[in-house]
C-alpha cells in the first residue's frame, strides 16, 4: 500500500482526491499548506506527493525545492496538481525536480493513472537493463510540438556500445567516451569527470545508452521510461531533463555532442545515424 502525501489548500479538491485513492493500494494524508505539509512529510517520508503550487504562505514551488534540499525527502516523487497552465510554470516546475506536472480541472483517472506509472517506476527503479533491441524499430512516431509523424526503419545497429556484466547484470554500459555506472547512478564523462546522476537522470540516460542511435521521440521516452499510458504525461518533462543532462554532462550544452536532438524526430547518444526513412 502507497502512502501519498496531499498538500493542498482547496478542501474539496484535497477531499476528492483522498476518496477517490483511498482502499487497498493508498494510504493518504491531506495537509492544507505548503508548511503542514512539508512538517507531515519530515515526519513520516512519503511514496509520493500531490503538490499544490498555489497556497498562501509557503506555495509549491517552495515546498518543492526545500523537499529536493533534505537527504531524506530528496528523492520521493512528486507530482504538481495546480491551476497553473502555462508551459513556463511547468518548465518551472520540472526543473525544481517535479516528476509530473497536472492540470486543474483535472480528470481523476489520469491521475490515477499518473501515479501508479511513477510509483512503478520508483519501485521497479528501471535499474535492470531493458531489453536490448537489435532489430531496427519499425513503431510510428507520435506526432508533437516539433516532431513529424513519420516511421524510422533500418536505423543503425547498435555496434559502438559495449557491455560489462556481473553475471546476468549489467554493471557498466559504455557509449563512445561515457561510461554509466548501474550501480552507483554514476556517469564518468570526457569533459567534467565523475558526476552522480539524480534517479530520473539516470532511468533516461541509461535507457538511451541501452540503445544508441536509436531515436526517441518524448513521447516514446514518456512511455518507456517514465512508464505512463499513450497520451499521458507532459513533453516537457522529457525536454527538461535532457536540457538538464546537456548542461551537466556535455562541454557545450547548446551544441551537444552526445546527446543529439535529430530534427523532426527526437533524442539519440552516440555517432550521427545514418537513417533512411
Amino acid at each position: 500500500m502507497a502512502y501519498v502525501l496531499v498538500i493542498e489548500d482547496d478542501d474539496i479538491v484535497a477531499r476528492t482526491i483522498e476518496r477517490s485513492l483511498r482502499g487497498e493500494e493508498f494510504r493518504v494524508l491531506i495537509a492544507n499548506s505548503g508548511v503542514e505539509g512539508l512538517k507531515a512529510a519530515r515526519r513520516r517520508p512519503p511514496d509520493l506527493v500531490i503538490l499544490d503550487i498555489i497556497m498562501p504562505g509557503m506555495d509549491g514551488y517552495t515546498v518543492c525545492r526545500e523537499m529536493r534540499s533534505d537527504p531524506r525527502l530528496s528523492d520521493i516523487p512528486i507530482l504538481f496538481l495546480t491551476a497553473k497552465i502555462k508551459d513556463e510554470d511547468k518548465i518551472a516546475g520540472f526543473n525544481l525536480g517535479a516528476d509530473d506536472y497536472l492540470t486543474k480541472p483535472f480528470n481523476i483517472d489520469e491521475l490515477i493513472l499518473r501515479i501508479r506509472a511513477i510509483l512503478r517506476r520508483v519501485r521497479v527503479g528501471k535499474r535492470a537493463p531493458s531489453k536490448f533491441q537489435g532489430e531496427p524499430d519499425e513503431s510510428p512516431m507520435l506526432e508533437e510540438e516539433g516532431f513529424v509523424r513519420e516511421s524510422i526503419t533500418n536505423l543503425p545497429r547498435s555496434n559502438f556500445q559495449n557491455q560489462e556484466q556481473l553475471g546476468d547484470d549489467v554493471i557498466f554500459i559504455t557509449v563512445g567516451e561515457y561510461v554509466l555506472d548501474t550501480r552507483t547512478l554514476e556517469l564518468n564523462t570526457p569533459t567534467v569527470g565523475i558526476i552522480r546522476l539524480t534517479p530520473v537522470q539516470f532511468d533516461l540516460l541509461h535507457h538511451l545508452m541501452l540503445h544508441p542511435g536509436e531515436i526517441f521521440s518524448p513521447s516514446r521516452l514518456l512511455d518507456e521510461v517514465w512508464d505512463y499510458p499513450s497520451k499521458t504525461g507532459s513533453p516537457d518533462l522529457v525536454r527538461v531533463h535532457i536540457k538538464n543532462l546537456r548542461e551537466r554532462i556535455e562541454k557545450d550544452p547548446h551544441q551537444p555532442k552526445f546527446i543529439r536532438t535529430v530534427a523532426g524526430y527526437g533524442y539519440t547518444v552516440g555517432p550521427e545515424p545514418d537513417l533512411q526513412v
